[in-house]
């Protein structure tokens, strides 16, 4: 029998994630059974737990795939010439989420406040999602030094501290988005503006 190659493994295994997140975004990932992706993904169950032993790392295996749609929005931001302002950086990502809500896996958004609340929920799960959040919060120091260097944020203010609250609009957003369906990238955009003439005026 030949071998499967690298490239036919990475599909297959990006099936079963697409699958994991079809099923998370339409009941949540303590519904959500191995079974679920099993009958969801087309594939074996020995197939399945070829690649993910269990749920948790499902879990992990969409974090990542979070993770990587971030670095590479922020990356996008930072090698942007001019730099965008503030509330311009805010309004591509949370478009970039946006655009993610109606895909062939299942609502991003969706699966991202079901991560959350599996994070809260589970401890192992905490500490694992806990340190690929950390990655994506450092990317978005990165966003806040560029603002620095190019005049437009404080050079006093610790990069790491506002990159929290930075960090923090994005949650926001998509619970506010979710729950009370009355926000959108351009609406967020125009409320940071208005922040930041605030921040200007005092």
């Amino acid at each position: 029998m030949p071998k499967i190659t690298d490239e036919r493994r990475e599909e297959r295994r990006l099936q079963i994630v697409h699958a994991a997140m079809k099923c998370v975004s339409a009941q949540g990932f303590h519904k959500t059974t191995m079974a679920d992706v099993i009958r969801e993904s087309g594939m074996s169950a020995g197939a399945v737990y070829g690649y993910f032993r269990n749920k948790e790392d499902l879990i992990i295996a969409i974090a990542d795939k979070a993770i990587a749609l971030a670095d590479r929005t922020i990356g996008e931001l930072l090698e942007a010439e001019p730099l965008p302002a503030l509330p311009e950086m805010v309004e591509h990502i949370t478009t970039t989420i946006t655009g993610y809500e109606q895909g062939e896996q299942g609502d991003l958004t969706r699966v991202a406040v079901a991560v959350w609340a599996e994070a809260i929920r589970d401890d192992a799960v905490r500490e694992l999602v806990t340190t690929r959040f950390r990655r994506i919060r450092g990317r978005y120091s990165e966003l806040v030094r560029a603002q620095q260097r190019a005049g437009r944020l404080d050079p006093a203010e610790d990069p790491e501290l506002v990159a929290q609250a930075l960090f923090g609009l994005m949650p926001g957003f998509l619970l506010q988005r979710l729950l009370m369906a009355d926000v959108d990238p351009d609406s967020y955009a125009r409320a940071v503006r208005g922040l930041q003439g605030i921040s200007d005026a005092s």
